[in-house]
């Protein structure tokens, strides 16, 4: 079979457009891909800012007590509380007995105080 030059012709323009037409699809179809890619790279972005972000606060809960040590020191602190709460009613019994002890001293300083007083008195009437 000898081709002509019309059916090369023919041939040639069947497969370029046939290249034309399945370039056109890939466009068509990349256009699409291109959108995709862009949003995959947002959401990649966002979840790498995520990642820092959650690494942020797992860093800042590592310093922080956990619950078993939260319990250790509410415990420590009510015996603490208490400890004070003991030594409180323990002081305030001295200063009680403490103040029945100098009342007759402030008693005999207030009468001597008086007799100073009545002394004054008469030392001005005098004088």
């Amino acid at each position: 079979m000898i081709l002509d030059m019309t059916a090369i012709g023919v041939l040639i323009s069947l497969a370029l457009n046939s290249i034309n037409l399945l370039t056109q699809f890939r466009t068509m179809m990349s256009t699409g891909e291109k959108k995709l890619e862009e949003r995959m790279v947002k959401a990649e972005s966002k979840l790498v800012e995520y990642d820092r972000r959650i690494q942020a606060i797992e860093s800042e809960l590592k310093h922080l007590p956990d619950r078993g040590t939260t319990h250790r020191l509410e415990l420590s602190m009510a015996e603490i509380a208490g400890r004070l709460n003991t030594i409180e009613v323990a002081q305030a019994g001295r200063f009680s007995a403490m103040e029945q002890k100098l009342a007759p001293i402030q008693a005999m300083g207030e009468r001597l105080n008086e007799v100073l007083l009545e002394q004054a008195k008469h030392e001005q009437h005098r004088g």
